[in-house]
């Protein structure tokens, strides 16, 4: 047995989140050599599959493979280290607690991970059944995934709940962009290199764009997002989140300490919610029947196949100001949705226009230096900055963009990477308890005023990049906004 081993509960074992997104990681981290052959992954299930485990795997990677291509060997290796595990969730008594707590006994030394992949209402029951059966000692970790709660009260509810058998430090919530190799990247640009630290602020930058745009709309998915919308499922998460990687304060240790602290203080400094504020500074949208891909497709209340309208929204965009002396009078504009052309999420730094243009040829055709950091379709960071094009005559500008990338064939995936965080104890990829309340409570403050003012989403054609009034309150700033092929 090596020090990296550790053992891996996955609740919710043949779920979807588990098959699409956390074996095909683990296979990958498997075959990288990451995840050593002395560690042993659990899947919980209702039933087991009447095929043996590594039939199983191999119909689930068949979709799901990471782009190294299944191997018969590393995939016959990889089964041996996984236990299909029938087991019932919220019954303590249920034999499958007893197996798996005698085969985890036997490694009582290494670390334990319980990765709750299945809805927070199971949360308490899963882990009073884990402390019952002493699944819950110093070397345990849990990690709870997105969604927790649907506003403050039900978050502290399951953060109180959870506290009774588990410990802060012992509590693990994911955001799997924070795993993103982009994000790391962003932490590593900031805080080893001077250069940037000394632009990092309101004196060089003009705005901050953060957007997460997703192309597919919500077919066979209305049972979770009718009453959710794109305010609780991405902005009180994915994007206050990345905001705080962004205008985080360097923090004395980039360690969980440090920087959970730092995110925690840009929560804090948010600008305060009022009913003008959002009737100026927020937009939300419904998309309609249009087209995507030159094929026909149905409104949001199509794909969720409601009898009456919903008032859920799919799109949201924000213009909001961290107010501290390093973003004084720096708007951060903050977008998701769904059915839109295309699929991306990154994160846009502009800095200031240059003072004054030496050449007058040059007033017109200069852009301002942007600092592009991509998280899907792929990891990307780059810097836009102004040239000479001598193909256009002497006094011609250009565009191009600065490669920032570190070509890394050993790269980790964002899920993999957390995973491997969490078997070591290292809590500075994922949310303290704090950071998910006070994004709450934000959110939560926006919510209340649609609710007070009967506000209901605007339209926006499936296909379309959103409501016109979002592009308008860009116009009125006098920006727009950045897309993925600009």
């Amino acid at each position: 047995m090596t020090d990296d081993a550790f053992d891996l509960v996955i609740f919710g074992g043949r779920g979807d989140l588990s098959c699409k997104k956390l074996l095909p990681a683990l296979y990958s981290g498997f075959r990288a050599g990451s995840i050593c052959k002395e560690s042993r992954i659990y899947l919980t299930t209702r039933s087991k599959p009447s095929e043996d485990t590594r039939t199983w795997l191999g119909e689930v990677f068949g979709g799901n493979v990471p782009s190294c291509g299944l191997d018969d060997a590393v995939l016959s290796a990889f089964a041996e280290i996984v236990t299909i595990l029938p087991l019932g969730l919220t019954d303590p008594d249920h034999i499958g607690w007893a197996a798996l707590q005698k085969d985890i006994e036997v490694q009582q030394s290494r670390p334990v991970i319980h990765f709750l992949a299945i809805p927070p209402k199971l949360f308490t029951g899963v882990c009073a059944a884990l402390s019952h059966h002493g699944l819950n000692s110093d070397q345990c970790r849990v990690v709870l995934e997105k969604p927790l709660g649907h506003d403050l009260e039900s978050a502290q509810e399951i953060n109180t709940q959870v506290a009774e058998y588990f410990t802060e430090k012992q509590t693990f919530r994911i955001d799997h962009y924070l795993g993103k190799e982009a994000v790391q990247n962003l932490l590593a640009l900031r805080f080893s290199n001077i250069l940037f630290e000394k632009l990092w602020n309101s004196e060089t930058i003009d705005h901050i764009q953060i957007t997460i745009a997703e192309d597919l709309g919500l077919v066979g998915r209305g049972g979770y997002y009718e009453g959710v919308g794109a305010m609780r499922d991405m902005v009180q998460n994915h994007l206050l989140q990345l905001l705080c990687l962004v205008a985080m304060e360097p923090p004395a240790n980039l360690d969980g300490d440090g920087i959970r602290e730092e995110k925690l203080k840009v929560l804090k400094a948010l600008q305060g919610i009022t009913p003008e504020i959002v009737k100026n500074q927020v937009v939300r949208g419904q998309y309609t029947a249009g087209a995507m891909g030159g094929e026909a497709v149905g409104s949001y209340n199509d794909d969720v196949d409601l009898d009456v309208d919903s008032t859920t929204e799919t799109y949201v965009a924000i213009k909001t100001f961290v107010e501290n002396w390093r973003w004084a009078g720096v708007p951060f504009y903050l977008r998701t949705g769904k059915r839109l052309p295309d699929r991306f999420a990154d994160i846009m730094i502009q800095f200031k226009d240059v003072p004054h243009n030496s050449n007058k040829n040059w007033h017109d055709r200069s852009e301002p230096n942007r600092f592009i950091i991509r998280l899907q379709p792929e990891d990307h960071l780059a810097l836009r900055m102004m040239v000479k094009n001598h193909a256009q005559g002497e006094d011609a500008l250009k565009e191009e963009e600065l490669n920032l990338d570190v070509t890394d064939p050993n790269r980790l995936g964002p899920y993999l990477r957390l995973i491997l965080a969490a078997s070591k104890g290292d809590q500075s990829l994922f949310v303290h308890r704090d950071e998910v309340e006070y994004a709450w409570r934000w959110v939560d403050g926006i919510i209340a005023e649609w609710e007070a003012s009967g506000t209901k989403p605007l339209p926006y054609t499936a296909g379309t990049w959103g409501p016109y009034e979002a592009h308008s309150m860009m116009n009125n700033d006098g920006r727009k906004w950045f897309g993925l092929n600009s």
